[in-house]
């Protein structure tokens, strides 16, 4: 009886795995057992050639040899991880090796680490899929009891394929194109280039923003404060100075007659469980981390301290058949400050609705919950228990009950002009008890108008004296920069930039722009390129990203494409798009972005020129901010001079 080789995608969850199996001799590169050997890649150990290996004319960057589209993509062994390529390939070569299981991630990418690597060593036996959603011991003894024949993932690496494919025919390309074209150090590509372009949109009404002034009007009453607003269209805002002085003075010493009081009963349903993206933007809001940050945090969490599920999913349900370890699950995490709200849910009966139980809304993994394993909460890192606590919080809160209140709005008529108050008094807190003491975290919505306040028993037709009116003077405001937080939401749903309502639709109904696993890297990759940068929490375009956005084709800067790639990539995954049809059409687009590049009449114009001359070409040099710090590198790229400060 042969052995089986399980291939997974880094070494700390190769072993993981061996332990969960038995298996306990280290080999080189691997550990094995009677009858399992574990190996690893250290993520992708083969991928896409360069083009400097398609032809010798492909190794000076020149506009005559574009655009470049190689007949067949070439895959290569990477350099640096060669030697641990070797280890993998010579025991899927191994005689006594029967079959593969492939355990690497349970998502696109990960499904494409191993194929390359399968590829690449041209292993052809038989080869089953490890898929599950959680690292603990549990869930990996359930998954290898429920292997899945591997051919049953085969459009989900075409959908990966096609990806990687795309990215190397549209960014080489283009990136190429602007960097001859322009000679400067230009890149753009399928997804960072749209993003880049709403940061740079967004700058520019800034800078076109003209505040206008306007004024509010409010009054006390039997201890209470009324606001003023317009009888024909409820605005509060007054824009025009002397309509507020007119009524300021008309209701001056007057009386308020209570009109109305309407009590409406209000449900506030608990929130939906976390994706990645949703709590990438929560934790930039909270604790101001970068999207990049929470990503390896959540790593940390799922693959080391294994209480977190999956991190990169975009699904914020769960599937029918974790409803059975719901109450599992409650108390592993009825620790510390969590016991009281754990011990208070198990007590009850779990409110398990659609709302967050949906098979047709989770694709391949679902939302972000804790796993059974007990946690010890001391062995956890401030940032690792930050981000821990959002995600237990969220998972109390979906199965919390609604938060219900009673909404009281009074309204007054005062010499004929109408104000009005709001009061709120809680019935039930519901699922808000667990974020007591916590101030909310929606920034978006910060100014209230007509806040909440206790009102005192009023009556209609009641009268009172209005006491000390006065007018406010506000702004108006500019649209605000982006935050990640923001920038995230604005990926995640670019509908509101796409003129076309059926494609605005699928693109809030689909991914938006890149996916949940890519997005991080996507705003890192802008800002380590120096495209844009961060001050405070806020996100500012340099002149270098402007100019980029102002030079690059329309066609890329379009959320529109981008989207119908996405979806196109989808489709192919549910086997509904033919992959080849989509790299033809992908060759057509790379072509028609060159051409448009090559017949550009723009300019570039280096606005970080020191007054230091290149020592080997004479030319200006540029000072720029590396990851180790300053650097004077030459504008001519062909020159390639560069020196640390």
């Amino acid at each position: 009886m042969g052995k089986t080789l399980i291939l997974t995608e880094k070494p700390s969850v190769g072993r993981d795995i061996a332990k969960v199996l038995k298996c306990k001799q280290n080999g080189n590169g691997c550990i094995m057992g009677d009858k399992y050997i574990i190996t690893w890649a250290l993520g992708h150990l083969v991928t896409l050639a360069d083009p400097e290996s398609y032809g010798e004319k492909y190794k000076t960057w020149s506009l005559d040899t574009l655009p470049m589209l190689p007949a067949k993509m070439e895959l290569v062994v990477i350099k640096e991880t060669s030697k641990q390529y070797g280890i993998v390939k010579s025991l899927l070569k191994r005689e006594d090796i029967s079959e593969l299981v492939i355990a690497t991630d349970s998502g696109r990418e990960g499904e494409l680490v191993a194929r390359w690597i399968i590829a690449k060593a041209g292993f052809s036996k038989p080869i089953k899929r490890l898929w599950i959603s959680s690292q603990t011991d549990k869930a990996i003894l359930d998954g290898f009891n429920n292997l899945k024949p591997s051919r049953e993932y085969d459009n989900l690496f075409k959908s990966a394929e096609c990806r990687a494919k795309a990215d190397w025919l549209v960014g080489l390309n283009i990136s190429r194109a602007l960097t001859c074209k322009f000679n400067a150090q230009l890149s753009a590509g399928r997804v960072q280039t749209p993003t880049l372009a709403m940061v740079v949109k967004r700058e520019e009404e800034i800078k076109k923003f003209v505040p206008v002034d306007y004024w509010t009007i409010s009054a006390k009453v039997n201890g209470f404060t009324i606001t003023w607003q317009d009888k024909t269209n409820g605005q509060v805002r007054i824009f025009n100075k002397q309509r507020a002085d007119e009524i300021l003075s008309k209701i001056k010493g007057q009386n308020a007659e209570v009109a109305d009081i309407r009590k409406e009963a209000k449900v506030e349903l608990p929130p939906l469980a976390y994706d990645l993206t949703e709590l990438q933007r929560d934790a930039n809001r909270r604790f101001g981390y970068s999207a990049k940050k929470t990503l390896g945090i959540m790593q940390k969490l799922y693959e080391t301290h294994k209480v977190v599920t999956y991190p990169r999913t975009d699904s914020r349900h769960i599937t029918d058949d974790i409803v059975p370890t719901l109450t599992e699950r409650l108390k592993s995490v009825a620790v510390g400050p969590y016991a009281e709200f754990a011990r208070s849910l198990l007590k009850g009966r779990i409110n398990v609705t659609k709302r967050f139980v949906d098979n047709s809304k989770v694709t391949d993994h679902h939302a972000i919950i804790p796993t059974e394993q007990y946690v010890n909460l001391s062995s956890l890192i401030n940032e690792e228990r930050n981000i821990y606590d959002l995600i237990v919080k969220r998972f109390f809160a979906v199965l919390s009950p609604a938060f219900e209140y009673e909404q009281t709005t009074v309204r007054m008529n005062v010499k004929g002009e109408i104000f009005f108050a709001k009061g709120k008094i809680i019935k039930s807190k519901g699922w808000k008890a667990i974020y007591d003491g916590q101030n909310n975290i929606d920034e978006e919505n910060e100014e209230e108008i007509g806040n909440e306040q206790s009102l005192p028993d009023i009556a209609r037709g009641q009268i009172y004296k209005v006491a000390s009116p006065q007018a406010y003077n506000g702004k108006t405001k500019p649209p605000a920069r982006y935050t990640e937080a923001t920038l995230l939401t604005a990926m995640e749903h670019p509908g509101k930039f796409i003129d076309n309502e059926e494609l605005r639709e699928t693109m809030d109904r689909t991914s938006g722009l890149g996916t949940p696993a890519t997005r991080a890297d996507i705003i890192e990759k802008l800002f380590s390129s120096f495209y844009m940068e961060r001050r405070g929490k806020e996100i500012f375009p340099t002149s270098k990203g402007i100019q980029l956005v102002n030079l690059v084709p329309e066609d890329i800067k379009s959320p529109e494409l981008t989207a119908k790639w996405e979806q196109k990539l989808l489709l192919i995954s549910k086997g509904r798009v033919n992959a080849d049809e989509y790299i033809k059409e992908m060759k057509n687009y790379a072509t028609k972005l060159v051409t448009t590049v090559i017949v550009s009449s723009n300019v570039y114009r280096h606005d970080n020129l020191t007054r230091e001359k290149c020592p080997e070409c004479g030319k200006y040099l540029l000072d720029v901010t590396g990851k180790k710090g300053k650097m004077l590198v030459c504008q001519d790229r062909e020159c390639g001079y560069r020196k640390g400060v």
